[in-house]
């Protein structure tokens, strides 16, 4: 072809790099070997951080990243495309090298969701390095002994949480690498996020990665102990990511025109692999809200088109539900399905999205964590009848995904069915180990199956439900009770927005089952009345003993209740 001929044909948008023409290197190449092989070149290696890079071969200008406000410290990272956004994590990734970092090395990430904290995160993974994203709700000797353990190299924080940390950071020696400029300017001696990428070049840093490396360690939620630092592979996000982007662009004609919400933290949390990562993988958006508050949400999904939501738990979504009944404008017939997790959706607030959503709106339960998030998954639309005769009061779970073996064993390692015991996994999604704990992670990994500490149990026709986690069961006068039927029953009454129940200890009881209740707008809990309400809907020895209405429960930052301390907080109620 002319170079004329060349210079009139329209511009793709696609990259235009010089590949060259030179053979690999000997070593490069190993076409005798069957078995132990390593993919690491950059032609077919996994990376968690190449997902962006990928898309500018196919819609290297569309827009993938959107931070609602709150989500974005610079206009610049209001909307990026997917060119955009692998420019500035190459940036990121050349500023981390720069700084004297090396692959394998820490990079400590104190951010609420937000489209820089998300593009450093793909940064660091092109850098062969790890992140260490924290919550930054941790009590400050928590984080110090957190950072103590994985001992960051580099540090990226937002203005609005840095007073959360400063005295840690003092403590520590830790200097702030660079800072997300939300709720405030950058922290004193470092650059924005912007300004840093800015001074760095745009192209590929030449850096070996391995699918089994790890490239982010997640923090679970300590109870009695320190929480534990769950390594996550390349491969896991990767293979985690495509297995979600199946279920979230159901109900669609493309699978680029997937836009997926959400509103819940995804930085700190295992939701950053199977939601804003299988939207990527599939070839469509993101539409990323710095916190979940329903009518911010309700806006965004009415605005942005999105057509997956991830709502988190049955009761944030009966807060959207009621956003849509008080503003009948909000236009939610772009969203093709909905995830929820924690418990299950009743009937009738089904019911009640399905009116205002897409036609045949799929809503998907979802049940898994951090070491293992292949998930189970239950449809209501695939059991209505077992839908309809147990929810909410029962959480039923339906069956594992086709990446995961699931089973229920008792102490013994045995199998058991139709009572419940452990939730045990095997699976290519699958954390390598708790990071230096050796013995939990033995512990963790006994019988050569990963134990959940989730108590579940197999019905007669092979449908899984969630019993409770084991450390909440409440074991009152010979009987176990699952909190999570009560609390069921509970987020039924109408004076209660948000409950949760746990064993107190009792004289006659041993534990007493107790609940802790928020009323909901305007409502005054009597606690009889709500000790009525439950004795009418579960057994005696299930029915709580007394009622506390407080104003707010301490949460994870997926909205689990931290229940132990609530069980500290109210330790002596019933000797009082």
């Amino acid at each position: 072809m002319s170079d004329t001929a060349r210079h009139e044909r329209p511009d793709t948008g696609l990259p235009r790099h010089a590949h060259g023409t030179a053979l690999p290197a000997p070593d490069e190449i190993d076409v005798t070997t069957l078995r132990g092989r390593r993919a690491v070149q950059r032609w077919e290696r996994t990376c968690a951080g190449d997902v962006l890079e990928r898309l500018t071969w196919s819609r290297p200008d569309q827009v993938v990243l959107r931070g609602m406000p709150g989500a974005h410290g610079e206009e610049q990272f209001a909307a990026v495309t997917a060119r955009q956004g692998d420019a500035v994590a190459n940036r990121f990734a050349h500023a981390l090298l720069a700084a004297g970092l090396t692959p394998g090395d820490v990079v400590l990430l104190v951010c609420e969701n937000s489209v820089e904290a998300y593009l450093a995160k793909i940064g660091i993974a092109k850098a062969g390095m790890v992140a260490a994203p924290v919550n930054p709700g941790l009590a400050p000797d928590v984080l110090t002994a957190l950072v103590e353990r994985v001992e960051p190299r580099f540090t990226l924080v937002d203005a609005e949480l840095w007073p959360r940390v400063s005295t840690v950071f003092a403590d520590r020696g830790l200097a702030v690498g660079a800072t997300v400029t939300i709720g405030g300017g950058p922290v004193a001696g470092s650059p924005s996020f912007g300004e840093l990428v800015a001074s760095h070049p745009a192209d590929e840093p030449e850096v070996e990665v391995h699918g089994d490396d790890v490239y982010e360690l997640l923090f679970t939620s300590g109870t009695t102990a320190l929480p534990k630092a769950v390594m996550l592979s390349h491969q896991y996000a990767q293979t985690a990511g495509l297995n979600f982007a199946l279920s979230l662009s159901r109900g669609l004609r493309h699978d680029t025109d997937l836009v997926v919400g959400t509103f819940l933290p995804v930085i700190y949390h295992v939701g950053d692999v199977i939601f804003p990562n299988a939207a990527l993988l599939a070839g469509g958006a993101v539409v990323l809200g710095r916190r979940p508050v329903p009518a911010d949400v309700a806006a965004a999904v009415d605005r942005h088109r999105v057509s997956a939501l991830w709502a988190g738990s049955p009761q944030f979504v009966g807060m959207l539900a009621d956003e849509l009944d008080r503003d009948p404008a909000l236009d939610w017939t772009s969203v093709t399905t909905l995830f929820y997790g924690w418990g299950a959706l009743a009937p009738a607030l089904l019911e009640r999205l399905g009116a205002r959503c897409a036609p045949g709106m799929v809503t998907v339960g979802i049940f898994g964590q951090t070491e293992a998030i292949a998930c189970h998954r239950f449809w209501p639309s695939r059991w209505p009848d077992t839908h309809t005769a147990t929810a909410p009061s029962m959480n039923y779970v339906g069956v594992p995904s086709g990446l995961l073996a699931s089973d229920v064993v008792d102490e013994a390692g045995d199998p058991v069915r139709g009572e419940p015991g452990e939730a045990v996994y095997r699976s290519p999604v699958m954390a390598a180990g708790y990071y230096r704990d050796p013995d939990a992670t033995r512990e963790a990994f006994r019988g050569g199956w990963f134990h959940s500490g989730d108590s579940a149990l197999v019905d007669d026709d092979g449908l899984r439900v969630m019993v409770d986690r084991y450390k909440d069961i409440v074991k009152s006068g010979g009987e176990n009770v699952a909190s999570m039927r009560v609390e069921a029953v509970l987020h039924e009454h109408p004076a209660v927005a948000k409950a949760a129940v746990v064993g107190l200890p009792h004289a006659r009881w041993g534990e007493a089952v107790t609940a802790v209740v928020v009323p909901a707008a305007g409502a005054v809990p009597d606690p009889d009345e709500v000790i009525a309400f439950c004795r009418g809907r579960l057994a005696g020895f299930e029915t709580p003993k007394a009622v506390l209405v407080v104003e707010t429960l301490p949460e994870t930052v997926g909205g689990k209740v931290l229940k132990y301390r609530l069980r500290a907080e109210h330790a002596g109620h019933f000797s009082a």
